[in-house]
């Protein structure tokens, strides 16, 4: 006879209790847990009844390295997240907002894979027909990309064992179920298991695979955070859905550096590459308008140039607005405070905005100085020079600290036809001067503002 017992799991960290909770004991989110109901009829054997064999550890300069295989996707910009391309036998989980670019950009790598690759494309949201169209409008039609419309991911495992494909496309895993389970798809329990059973495939016959996740309002991963430790790379997709350009990003990845970006932009004919993203990321700005400046901040091994608006003005409150849109709130609060203490620049009855250009979202300290400036040049009503950058981190005195890469910082805005650059003085012996630029060190905020002011 069947046993039948309802447990309650929170959807945000997994947490299981045998009773409902409006406040998840474990995270603290409410209104998260939900009811499984689960068979607990059938019983895992013993250990005693198992025969387990013994499996003698390996010295690690005896393992090999050589035959290691890394597919090339066809977009440099993807290759430089991934780290060189994709690892056999990994598995991938791409996220990020509905209508972001996720299933499209996995259609557009199968053209170029496709040409060497037998490929299987798992989709458990769209028909065959739904596909076969957004293909048509990619460009999208190899002969070695083979379409299955399938949930069951006991099933779809075992169409791998016998195809044998080369790689593998799921889309979603939020879609995926195992039928041994009770729980509906898209569940934490659901999610985790049928993410294990993938992980265990891929492994085993040494495919690599690409699984899409939804993410749920607050833009992180759906399903239990145990989800991206499964998984061997996290790539996230960010942007505004208004916007044409979006951003890749590697939050985890076992294969490479975390620190790169890709940068897309999107059009009727799906994702194109952006190989200059600092030229697009700046271009179109005002010219001889106060409040702007240009920053430069590293993403990873590539100099990223962007521009920061600021705007302050009169408040009409009691308590002065702050905002800040791509930077920092709590930074931008501490910039203000260091203006007004160690600099002179009073804020305190005035709103105070910070925007960075092109849905471009900058955590690097670096960026600080061209924050200032852009505050004060707005406060001051004085327009900054066009040919002008400036980047540097902000102390609590005042001070203006060095950053690093300067030299490949100095090198970007050289190439993009900058003549004035106000580096931190400390940074001045990393830096070979350019010809036809000019190198201005400054130790603190004023000397920067009179430096690069109209």
């Amino acid at each position: 006879m069947a046993k039948i017992k309802s447990v309650y799991i929170c959807s945000e960290c997994g947490y299981e209790s045998p009773k409902w909770y409006g406040k998840c004991p474990s995270c603290g989110e409410w209104n998260t847990m939900n009811e499984e109901v689960r068979d607990t009829s059938k019983q895992a054997p013993s250990t005693a009844s198992r025969s387990v064999s013994y499996a003698p550890p390996v010295q690690i300069k005896e393992i090999s390295t050589t035959d290691e295989i890394r597919y090339k996707t066809g977009s440099s910009e993807l290759d430089r997240v991934m780290g060189s391309g994709i690892v056999k036998g990994s598995l991938v989980l791409l996220g990020g907002d509905p209508g972001i670019g996720k299933s499209t950009i996995l259609l557009q790598i199968c053209e170029y894979l496709g040409r060497s690759l037998h490929i299987l494309y798992v989709s458990g949201e769209e028909s065959k027909r739904q596909l076969k169209l957004r293909a048509d409008r990619l460009g999208v039609d190899s002969d070695n990309l083979y379409i299955l419309t399938q949930t069951d991911v006991e099933m779809i495992c075992e169409t791998i064992r016998q195809d044998k494909p080369d790689i593998v496309m799921i889309d979603s895993i939020q879609t995926m179920s195992l039928s041994e389970l009770n729980s509906s798809p898209g569940s934490v329990t659901q999610v985790r298991e049928s993410t294990n059973y993938l992980m265990r495939t891929a492994k085993s016959l040494d495919i690599p695979m690409i699984v899409v996740g939804h993410v749920n309002k607050e833009g992180s991963i759906a399903g239990p955070k145990v989800l991206e430790h499964i998984v061997d790379a996290v790539l996230h997709f960010e942007g505004d859905k208004q916007m044409s350009y979006r951003i890749l990003r590697a939050v985890k990845n076992r294969y490479g550096s975390t620190n790169e970006i890709g940068v897309f932009e999107m059009t009727d004919k799906g994702l194109n590459e952006v190989d200059n993203p600092s030229l697009m990321l700046i271009s179109g700005r005002p010219k001889n308008v106060s409040g702007t400046c240009i920053a430069c901040a590293m993403e990873g091994t590539r100099p990223i140039l962007a521009e920061i608006q600021a705007l302050a003005t009169a408040t009409g409150f009691g308590n002065p607005r702050r905002m800040s849109t791509g930077f920092d709130y709590n930074r931008m609060n501490l910039i203000i405070a260091v203006l007004e203490k160690r600099a002179g620049y009073y804020f305190s009855n005035t709103d105070a905005y910070v925007n960075v250009v092109g849905g471009l979202r900058l955590d690097e300290t670096a960026v600080d100085l061209a924050v200032a400036m852009a505050l004060v040049s707005s406060l001051k009503d004085i327009p900054i020079a066009d040919d002008a950058i400036a980047f540097g981190e902000i102390g609590l005195a005042g001070e203006i600290r060095s950053v690093t890469h300067a030299q490949q910082r100095v090198n970007e805005a050289v190439r993009l036809g900058f003549k004035r650059i106000i580096v931190p003085k400390h940074n001045m012996k990393d830096i070979t001067p350019p010809a036809d630029a000019q190198v201005i060190p400054v130790s603190n905020v004023r000397q920067a503002f009179e430096a690069i002011c109209e």
